[in-house]
């Protein structure tokens, strides 16, 4: 999708000259117009400028799920600089420690504690004040290719890692969202997603370019004033992580489906949905497209599948997204043919790919070549052009040379009203090579009971697909966003 924009930032102010009268994004507490926003970005640019910040200098930024974060973020890029967003309520010590990593300038938060050491800081409270005594400055437009924004993440390996994106990858995804969704004109979202995580951030770029409406909330717990916001600014379109989902579907009952014909779409990413979750929307919403996408903060929404259709397909993740050019490589990074007996992994290819990840040439050269982000999720493309996702190398079991999907067990025990949750992962076998382990929690008042759990899964999977070791467990470890940490579950079995 060719986008006229060069940042995001220039697509609000462009807006705001066209539309000023049009909701631009709203929160809990305020809400305002493109025209208000722009505004607000300015006086923040002003209070910015003040502090000494110029083009490239580095910003740490504790997340509120508020329209103000935007401001800020938006404010920092109309002088050049560079946002770096953190989870909200992290602690001192990790304001400070990213603060040192990527050599911030400044650091923003609730409280900077500690933080105040070694890097300036400022409070929100001290910001928004002194945003509102400032008058609207001076701008310009960042290019393409400044650095728009260090995306602080931990991967797999358990390692935390600073992402570096550009506003030209920021335009690229916000490409493939309002591709991937058909976004139209009057387009209003609900975000309950983070801002600092890519995701939500993401979610709310892709809006702000197409000239649609952003609603924030910080919480799922008050799900009576999340329904009233989506009606007091008719939100016609959703954004979640599976865990929101299973809130609010635990939650609310049936009361999602009362928007069935309302809801133009809602669209899912950054982990795996819970089968039983997927069955339970499609049937509240029939009819209202439900887009799950695939992707990383490395490289964002690079492919798209809407599985609310009548025969939806196992582990498919769709086609490429609008800027995307999706590959399957073997080990060695050759390109290959995949089809369901040859698998390969996913590389991806597209204006969304980051660039570097901060100081780390090293980690940089074992994701990227400068063309191609690698992965290390095992995938191919089937008959149709769709793309069949059976999970990354490592997770993805081989057991006497059939591969088995260590999701597909999970969502299966998952059906039993005796499991509250349950992980996967393989171990080592004398017979087979290798061998599934499956972690169960117990749902509350439940026995544990491995004979029913293994009876069950024999009655729903291949015998070789059914795990050799059903192991009980107080709790399985789960990112905020509901992605199974599965390095965790691994550190539980005991040392050789």
């Amino acid at each position: 999708m060719k986008c006229v924009y060069n940042s995001v930032v220039e697509a609000v102010f462009r807006h705001a000259e066209k539309a000023p009268e049009l909701l631009c994004i709203a929160d809990t507490k305020a809400s305002y117009t493109y025209a208000g926003f722009a505004e607000l970005c300015r006086r923040m640019c002003g209070v910015f400028r003040t502090c000494g910040i110029g083009k490239g200098d580095r910003v740490v930024v504790e997340a509120v799920q508020r329209a103000e974060f935007l401001a800020a973020e938006f404010g920092l890029h109309l002088l050049g600089g560079v946002f770096v967003p953190l989870e909200s309520r992290c602690t001192a010590q990790k304001l400070a420690s990213v603060a040192v990593s990527c050599e911030a300038k400044l650091i923003i938060a609730r409280k900077p504690g500690e933080a105040a050491a070694q890097t300036a800081c400022m409070s929100w409270d001290e910001l928004m004040k002194a945003a509102q005594e400032t008058e609207p400055d001076a701008y310009a437009f960042p290019d393409r290719e400044d650095v728009s924004e260090i995306l602080f993440s931990t991967g797999t390996t358990g390692k935390e890692k600073g992402i570096v994106i550009t506003h030209g990858n920021d335009i690229a995804v916000a490409g493939n969202i309002c591709g991937g969704v058909q976004m139209r004109e009057g387009n209003v979202e609900m975000i309950p997603s983070p801002l600092n995580h890519s995701h939500g951030l993401r979610s709310a770029y892709a809006d702000l370019v197409g000239g649609g409406g952003v609603v924030l909330v910080d919480s799922l717990m008050n799900l009576k004033r999340f329904f009233e916001m989506m009606d007091s600014f008719g939100v016609n379109s959703m954004d979640l992580v599976p865990a929101a989902l299973s809130v609010i579907l635990r939650n609310s009952g049936d009361k999602l489906g009362e928007y069935r014909d309302r809801l133009r779409y809602i669209e899912f990413g950054s982990a795996p949905m819970a089968e039983a979750d997927r069955v339970k929307i499609r049937s509240l919403l029939p009819g209202v497209p439900l887009y799950n996408f695939y992707g990383s903060t490395e490289s964002g929404r690079t492919t798209v599948y809407n599985f609310n259709t009548d025969a939806p397909k196992d582990k498919c993740i769709g086609r490429p997204t609008a800027n995307t050019q999706i590959v399957m490589t073997d080990s060695d990074r050759k390109i290959i043919e995949s089809d369901r007996e040859h698998t390969g992994l996913i590389a991806c290819r597209g204006g969304m790919n980051m660039p570097y990840y901060w100081n780390d040439p090293e980690e940089t050269a074992r994701v990227t070549d400068g063309d191609l982000i690698y992965t290390n999720d095992e995938a191919y493309y089937d008959e149709d052009g769709d793309i069949i996702l059976l999970g990354r190398v490592g997770d993805v079991i081989n057991i006497g040379g059939k591969k088995v999907s260590p999701d597909e067990i999970e969502d299966c025990a998952k059906e039993m009203p005796e499991v509250a949750d349950c992980g996967c992962i393989a171990v080592d076998d004398d017979v087979t090579g290798k061998a599934a382990l499956l972690f169960v929690q117990c749902s509350p008042g439940s026995a544990f009971d491995g004979k029913a759990i293994r009876e069950h899964l024999l009655s729903r999977l291949e015998s070789f697909k059914v795990p050799k070791y059903i192991q009980e467990t107080d709790q399985i470890p789960r990112s905020f966003n509901g992605k199974l940490l599965r390095r965790e579950l691994r550190r539980r079995l005991p040392s050789e």
